[in-house]
């Protein structure tokens, strides 16, 4: 048995006692798409930046069979690897990657895929998901695109030499894929601030589009029934996946003006909003609409595109929030703390989306039930 079909096993092993594969045909796909054939190159975190890592480097398998995410991409410009590669390590913000383990396994089992199913992919990357989608389906099935030309090709021969030949092309995936085909399944690797009319309508009535949404606060994992041409419905689900947004729902960053701040306490943590694990999270992100988080030197900091912002930091044994701007955010957060205890704490799995071509909303138990926009 070879190194790489060690650690093959290894990590379908992981997945296993994550709780994250369960179907014997995805198991058998895991076992059996060589990683490492998409991976010949990445990116790996350094003091400074990102250092550039490719075959045959120290600890190059091990690293492309963990459950961890690999960066393939930094600033959407694929030169910057080589740059990383002979001048050392380089800033920069990652625009693609392989996505960790975990996620796929959950998105491809939430797919629901049956035999004979087409299946469109949005966000081929390095081909890997694609390949794990032929292995389980057959290559004449699968369908793939990306934004980017450079990594569709590089895509396309690695497949063909891991033995997959998927339909391929370059292009952006809001719209689809080019050619006029209806699919049974959709599948999207990068998340999404509201759902592209374009998927449904190239999907099956009935057939299911697994994606996340892209939000500033509380994204998550959704999966969604297609009706009739851009309509459908769909529930949040409970296992939860996030991923980096398609390139035209990017959220342009924003900064927390300098200067001297007035300090008042507060019982919250900046924690019940900011991170995955929190159950406040999905429903706070719904009544903060555009308000995203920043770290700026160990304070969390919260801002919106309007100017206002809050720092939030722990002092002693409590903890401490500043604000500024045009309106007071964090009587806004609560606020919605308080609504959402009266509530019953309802979680993301709780929620659930109903869409006609560009209104889309999210509700919570029912759609006659409260409801807000989904893209605001």
């Amino acid at each position: 048995m070879s190194n790489a079909t060690r650690l093959r096993r290894r990590l379908v092993g992981h997945l296993l006692g994550e709780g994250v594969l369960h179907d014997a045909r995805w198991i058998t796909a895991f076992r059996t798409v060589p990683r490492h054939v998409f991976l010949p190159r990445f990116f790996v975190p350094a003091a400074n930046g990102w250092a550039a890592m490719e075959t045959g480097d120290d600890k190059w398998l091990a690293r492309v069979y963990s459950p961890d995410v690999l960066v393939v991409q930094l600033d959407d410009d694929s030169g910057l690897w080589e740059r990383a590669r002979y001048l050392g390590a380089q800033p920069g913000t990652p625009t693609s990657s392989s996505s960790q383990p975990t996620i796929m396994a959950i998105m491809l089992e939430e797919l629901r895929v049956a035999d004979g199913n087409r299946v469109l992919e949005i966000g081929t990357g390095t081909g890997y998901n694609a390949a794990l989608l032929c292995q389980r389906l057959g290559s004449g099935l699968v369908y793939t695109v990306d934004i980017d030309p450079d990594l569709v090709d590089a895509a396309r021969k690695r497949l063909a030499e891991a033995g997959y030949a998927p339909s391929c092309a370059a292009g952006d995936g809001a719209e689809g894929f080019p050619a006029g085909v209806l699919y049974d399944r959709v599948i999207c690797t990068c998340s999404v601030s509201s759902i592209p009319p374009a998927w449904l309508e190239q999907t099956v009535p009935g057939g299911l589009i697994v994606t996340t949404l892209n939000r500033p606060i509380g994204g998550g994992l959704v999966r969604i029934v297609a009706g009739e041409g851009a309509t459908g419905h769909g529930r949040v689900l409970a296992r939860d996946g996030r991923f980096m947004p398609l390139r035209a729902h990017r959220f342009k960053p924003s900064k927390v003006p300098e200067g001297d701040v007035v300090w008042r306490p507060t019982r919250l943590p900046i924690g019940v909003i900011t991170e995955v694990r929190s159950r406040f999270e999905f429903f706070a992100g719904l009544q903060l609409p555009g308000v995203a988080a920043l770290r700026e030197g160990g304070i969390t900091a919260l801002v919106h595109p309007d100017g206002s912002w809050i720092r939030h930091r722990q002092a002693g044994g409590g903890f401490e929030v500043a604000e500024g701007g045009p309106r007071r955010l964090w009587e806004g957060v609560e606020s919605a703390y308080e609504e959402w205890l009266d509530l019953g704490q309802p979680w993301r799995d709780r929620f659930g989306l109903s869409l006609d071509g560009e209104e889309q909303v999210i509700w919570l138990d029912s759609p006659d039930g409260r409801t807000w926009p989904l893209c605001p």
